[in-house]
């Protein structure tokens, strides 16, 4: 039996001998070791010689799923960490730090939805040995699990797929993709997203994810912002939102991959 596969079982039995028929949520422990991997291999980097990945993973949880898992958190964090370590060792990538795993509660999540948010950090005292360790990044944008099927009315939920979120602001007939935690957006070249109208300030607006949440907040430009029309300095954005610089419209959007 594999390592990877031993620690798997570890985690189910935490998940099935402690917590028993009272914890059937739709968020499973061993998808989330699973997910949290998922992230890693999303989030390499290489450098000259070694394939770095992250070595700080955060889990956001619905207030249901983390009122479940209080108790036994620790031991689940425990775990999550070994199965992240053993499959970096495996794949052979380096971390700047063993990994850690912290869980975080997320009220605009529902009931078998979970992020996962990935950090790339130098520790105090690395022991990585070679070349200089690659020196702190930004962290990547939270990654979304919603169950791809809807939750049965008594809310114990059968085995169901996850399906990724992904972000996106389309302006015209040009879609881009968020996948950092701050995107600005004005007529300057150093913007994230380049708008060319002559109403936007050289640094208008930012889009910035906070959570799992996203909010327009406006840079104190010179002609203001709108969402949905309505002048903002600061707006939690939803699907469909239509934000307005200057004369330009960008469509934002969150929907789950196919």
């Amino acid at each position: 039996m594999s390592v990877l596969r031993s620690i798997e079982q570890k985690i189910e039995g935490l998940f099935e001998g402690l917590f028993g028929r009272a914890f059937r949520t739709n968020v499973q422990p061993v998808e989330l070791a699973r997910k949290l991997v998922k992230e890693m291999e999303d989030h390499r980097t290489v450098s000259v010689s070694r394939v770095y990945v992250p070595n700080e993973y955060t889990v956001y949880l619905s207030p249901v799923d983390r009122e479940q898992f209080a108790d036994y958190e620790s031991s689940l964090g425990t775990e999550l960490q070994e199965y992240l370590a053993e499959h970096a060792r495996r794949e052979g990538y380096a971390l700047l730090t063993p990994p850690t795993v912290r869980m975080e509660t997320d009220d605009d999540l529902a009931m078998g939805e979970f992020g996962i948010a990935t950090r790339m950090v130098q520790g105090e005292r690395p022991k990585i040995d070679g070349p200089a360790p690659i020196p702190q990044v930004e962290p990547g944008a939270t990654m979304v699990y919603r169950p791809t099927s809807p939750l049965p009315a008594d809310g114990f939920p059968a085995d169901v797929a996850l399906a990724q979120e992904i972000v996106t602001l389309t302006t015209g007939d040009r879609q881009r993709e968020i996948t950092s935690r701050r995107v600005v957006i004005g007529r300057s070249k150093d913007c994230d997203i380049q708008i060319t109208d002559p109403n936007a300030s050289r640094r208008h607006a930012e889009l910035r994810q906070e959570g799992l949440a996203y909010w327009l907040i406006d840079l104190d430009s010179t002609n203001g912002t709108t969402v949905n029309g309505r002048r903002t300095a600061r707006a939690k954005l939803d699907t469909g939102d239509v934000i307005t610089i200057g004369s330009t419209d960008l469509l934002f959007e969150r929907r789950l991959l196919e």
